[in-house]
């Protein structure tokens, strides 16, 4: 792929240095056609640092349309937000505020395909995470794979109000932190897992946590998956990626 090759064959610095050559021709060229008419005064230094300013601002306006299409184009060809914010000189978030709401989750638009995958409906979920920046990652990576609607508690008792709440409609998935305060994690996993009501809510633990025992005592909890956070985003979106949409799929619902 011709595309593929030049990408890994120039730097940044070059790529930057070869469209500021072009570009600076380009205005120079556009500026001394407006110039050539003979019917105006000769120009001067002013007269000519002001056209190249009108020529300049119409060529960046014309490049911001062509960036839009462009990430469009990459978008709908399977490139996700990490790939466009690299392109552009910038982080994943970066892109993702720059162009807010590129992709869609549904069949006929374009859906970030590369890091995540997308369940086969919209899901709700119950994330109980008491640390603001591990949640604001979460959250982010879940509405990219799919997540409807995300709702958010600091530990486990205000979990169990929440799911006890009588207007409170069941999520389809809940993603667990271990160490909380006053319920952590361990608790209650093991009081959801024994409610008859809430045992087949599938329970995601997401932790810090290596620790042999925390692994074993979630599995042995009853918990449908146990994935470390990785502190790097787009590790943190793989690792994410492996709440699988089988739980989502299969989890039963409750009794009527």
């Amino acid at each position: 792929m011709p595309g593929k090759d030049f990408v890994l064959r120039t730097t940044p610095q070059e790529t930057a240095a070869a469209a500021e050559a072009a570009v600076g021709e380009l205005a120079r060229r556009l500026v001394q056609r407006l110039l050539d008419d003979p019917s105006r005064p000769a120009p001067d230094d002013r007269a000519r640092a002001l056209a190249l300013l009108h020529v300049l601002d119409h060529v960046q306006k014309a490049a911001e349309r062509l960036q839009q299409e462009a990430v469009v184009a990459g978008a709908r060809a399977g490139a996700g937000y990490p790939q466009l914010g690299a392109a552009c000189g910038m982080t994943r978030q970066g892109a993702r505020r720059r162009w807010p709401g590129l992709f869609d989750h549904s069949h006929d638009k374009p859906t970030e395909r590369p890091i995540m995958t997308t369940p086969a409906r919209p899901f709700d979920v119950l994330l109980v995470e008491d640390d603001v920046a591990d949640a604001m990652l979460i959250e982010e990576a879940l509405s990219e794979r799919g997540a409807r609607n995300l709702v958010q508690v600091t530990d486990g008792v205000a979990a169990l109000e929440h799911l006890r709440a009588p207007d409170t409609a069941r999520p389809d998935l809940i993603v667990l932190d271990l160490n909380m305060p006053r319920m952590n994690g361990r608790e209650l996993l093991k009081v959801l897992k024994s409610d008859e009501d809430l045992q087949t809510i599938p329970v995601v633990v997401l932790t810090t946590s290596t620790a042999p025992d925390d692994v074993t005592g979630a599995y042995s909890s009853h918990a449908n998956a146990y994935v470390t956070k990785p502190v790097n985003l787009e590790e943190f979106e793989q690792a994410v990626q492996s709440i699988d949409a089988f739980y989502l799929d299969t989890a039963a619902r409750p009794r009527p």
